[in-house]
């Protein structure tokens, strides 16, 4: 497909439905601890813990994360986390079937390996974490050491998330991350060596001084380490809302077109070097879970992206962590002395949230399967709801007149998108979006 002027338009990842400019300080944390008491036995749950510290800013890090220099910070942070994770498991009626578990940030692997043991192994006392639940971890492999690595293991780490993002020389002097193919590798090497089956790589597009040649080239180098996923995710120039990234030079970012090639070029050798495309921008083996999740039907879209996990409840723990639950959608205070607080006068932290409507949940039900399968029956899953058939009176015209366009094949009902059309999905999933003309724009690009 060629160009077209939605290439450039700045759309939510959707990651959610509604999004989170849309959360409001309505949903507070009488309202959460009502939710948690909601939840039945046995409800199947994913907890993502968020530690907010790195030992250096990387200058296109779009993350809720601060710089720590030394350790002070921290353990005063994994006090609260501590608190926040009991004052959570208090507000539960019953135990909850966890069966994902998944540390983000910032940079998880900055704790102690004691800390981290230690942390896991609360989780374990404090939910119902099943046996042979995912627990996934996000690593900055320029920070991990063999202890470390060790710990991940023993405390039951089966997926690890490496951040690559590019291995040219310039662009990693342009964005402050210098991290060599052998670094890498040597990690990925020692994560497998501990048991640790499944590595996936994050990679972007569209960072200073980047070309599809240097994109291409750091494809190959991550092949040779045969990762099981792949993500390619657009870098997003705000730095209106992230300060650090003033220190990227305008002038050096690639231009639409440009980002746009990127993109293609990359896909295009994972494709044929036998990896699976997944909706906007992951990858992985044919006989990886997510391939078969997509081969299914059973893929799934969270605040982490693509997702084999079905849960019903997900909850969020730490600074700015974002959880949802069967009624809605709350958030924690982003400000980590504010969210410290908060568990110091033993309060839930949250900060803002979203009750869903009806409607919300049939417009997140369509957007999710429009982001993961690029195919959807609009009339099959309105049936599941009570929503009235006017409701999608206006997608209905913005998707035919997509069609026209030639973006989409639209019948009235059925909407599937070509594969050349794969980088307009979220354009696509736009047009189920009744918030989205009042929304501050605060999204990436959509290539």
């Amino acid at each position: 497909m060629q160009n077209t002027p939605y290439q450039d338009e700045r759309l939510p990842r959707y990651t959610s439905y509604p999004t989170a400019p849309h959360f409001h300080a309505g949903v507070d944390s009488s309202c959460y601890a009502r939710w948690l008491k909601a939840l039945a036995a046995g409800t199947t749950t994913s907890l993502y813990l968020h530690v907010p510290f790195c030992r250096s800013m990387c200058w296109y890090c779009g993350c809720h994360t601060t710089v720590a220099l030394r350790n002070g910070p921290i353990i005063d942070y994994l006090a609260a986390l501590r608190g926040e994770i009991a004052l959570v498991a208090e507000q539960l009626a019953a135990p909850v079937d966890v069966r994902h578990v998944h540390f983000g940030g910032g940079t998880p692997t900055i704790l102690e390996p004691a800390e981290f043991g230690a942390l896991v192994e609360l989780l374990r006392q404090r939910f119902a974490v099943h046996p042979e639940a995912e627990i996934a971890v996000e690593i900055d492999p320029r920070r991990l050491a063999p202890a470390m690595t060790a710990t991940l293991a023993a405390a039951g780490v089966n997926r690890a998330s490496l951040g690559v993002q590019s291995f040219d020389p310039e662009v990693q002097k342009a964005i402050n991350r210098i991290q060599s193919v052998e670094q890498t590798s040597t990690v990925v090497a020692g994560l497998r060596d501990a048991g640790i089956g499944s590595v996936s790589f994050d990679l972007i597009y569209g960072l200073p001084k980047q070309t599809a040649r240097s994109c291409l080239e750091t494809v190959e180098q991550c092949l040779a380490m045969q990762p099981d996923r792949l993500s390619i995710f657009g870098y997003a120039h705000v730095p209106e809302f992230k300060k650090h990234q003033r220190r990227i030079a305008t002038e050096d970012l690639p231009d639409g077109e440009a980002r746009h090639e990127q993109a293609e070029a990359m896909a295009r050798s994972l494709v044929a070097a036998g990896y699976v495309s997944i909706g906007l921008d992951h990858f992985a083996r044919p006989d990886d879970p997510m391939a078969r999740a997509l081969s299914q039907g059973r893929l799934h879209r969270n605040f982490q992206g693509y997702t084999t996990d079905p849960c019903e409840a997900l909850i969020g723990l730490g600074a700015s962590a974002i959880g949802r639950l069967p009624q809605g959608y709350v958030q924690n205070e982003v400000v980590i002395g504010r969210y410290a607080e908060r568990i110091a006068g033993s309060k839930l932290p949250i900060a803002r949230g979203y009750r869903l409507t009806p409607e919300d949940m049939l417009r997140a039900e369509l957007i999710e399967r429009v982001m993961c399968d690029l195919d959807v029956d609009i009339d099959a899953i309105c049936a599941r709801h009570p929503v009235h058939a006017n409701a999608l009176a206006s997608s209905r015209c913005a998707l035919e007149k997509l069609a026209q366009e030639g973006v989409v094949n639209f019948d009235g009902s059925r909407l599937r998108l070509p594969e050349d059309a794969r980088l307009l999905v979220r354009k696509v999933a736009s047009t189920f979006d009744a918030h989205l003309d009042h929304a501050p724009r605060q999204y990436s690009r959509a290539v």
